[in-house]
């Protein structure tokens, strides 16, 4: 039986102290590891080196994390494309769980902090609340079920690529601005192109650990009202998905076995309990553009 192979995109900025702890921690054997510098004034790359000679280093092409994994995603190779965070919030040792969620018969597995098995040291009571409201929003919207919008662990099978339309080639606008789906609102805008397009989505319980080191730059309100207009925007775009082309093998793969990796991690807390194509526009818009 065929195994599928695995790229890991991660997406990075000044993470000089925390990249090598994500990289220790992913399976030796892994495919593809590939990290995209969003032009870090710290040494993120070095550090990268370092820790992981054989990892891939792609620079960005504009601003933003959208653009960010846009890179990455282009430059992958694996049949399984896996979003990873470089602040070391989200485990590497969970990525077996989402592997056999897609071989079981998903398209894309989503991680959710707020299922049996899953859980979150991070997430503040603000927070919470309204990720609980965007993500009602996002299934009145879009006909899902969802129980985790606003986060980043995702798993999903190369062939899904051309519904998420993400282009990492065309120039920034004058200015240096941001094109639709280059900032934070990629993950929306990701989930909001798979459902449109019917796509089979499995949700898989993750827990979501602290930041190691750093600041983050997300914003609860800022980002929040980010969701809203991505979500609406896209509603209101219309379009219809592309032909998906599935992976002949898809059927036939089986999770690759990965060993946890023998690098001492920070002691883990007891997951917390359950929590009862778009059509390529001939210009893509640019971020202020799709601003509703």
């Amino acid at each position: 039986m065929l195994l599928p192979s695995i790229s890991v995109v991660i997406p990075a900025l000044n993470e000089e102290r925390n990249i090598p702890h994500v990289l220790d921690r992913i399976p030796k054997d892994i495919h593809q590891v590939i990290l995209v510098d969003g032009e870090s004034t710290d040494n993120t790359v070095e550090a990268a080196r370092n820790a992981r000679p054989d990892v891939f280093v792609v620079k960005q092409t504009r601003r933003g994390k959208g653009n960010a994994l846009a890179c990455g995603f282009e430059a992958a190779t694996g049949d399984i494309i896996v979003m990873l965070d470089a602040d070391g919030s989200a485990d590497p040792d969970e990525m077996p769980r989402f592997v056999e969620a897609l071989v079981a018969g998903a398209d894309f597995a989503k991680g959710t902090r707020f299922a049996l098995g899953g859980g979150s040291g991070d997430i503040t009571r603000l927070r919470r609340l309204g990720n609980d409201g965007l993500t009602g929003v996002f299934n009145l919207c879009y006909g899902r079920r969802y129980s985790d919008l606003c986060y980043g662990y995702n798993v999903f099978w190369r062939y899904c690529l051309p519904v998420l339309g993400l282009d990492a080639t065309a120039s920034a606008p004058p200015g240096g601005g941001k094109l639709w789906g280059d900032g934070f609102e990629v993950e929306t805008l990701i989930h909001v192109r798979i459902a449109k397009a019917g796509l089979k989505v499995a949700e898989v319980p993750s827990y979501e650990y602290p930041r190691l080191h750093g600041v983050s730059n997300l914003n609860a309100t800022r980002d929040g009202l980010r969701v809203v207009r991505t979500m609406l925007a896209e509603r209101r775009g219309g379009g219809t998905a592309p032909a998906l082309v599935r992976a002949q093998s898809s059927a036939a793969v089986a999770p690759r076995r990965q060993e946890p990796s023998p690098v001492v991690s920070r002691r883990r807390k007891e997951p917390a309990s359950a929590v009862a194509p778009l059509t390529r526009p001939d210009r893509l818009a640019t971020e202020e553009e799709s601003v509703l």
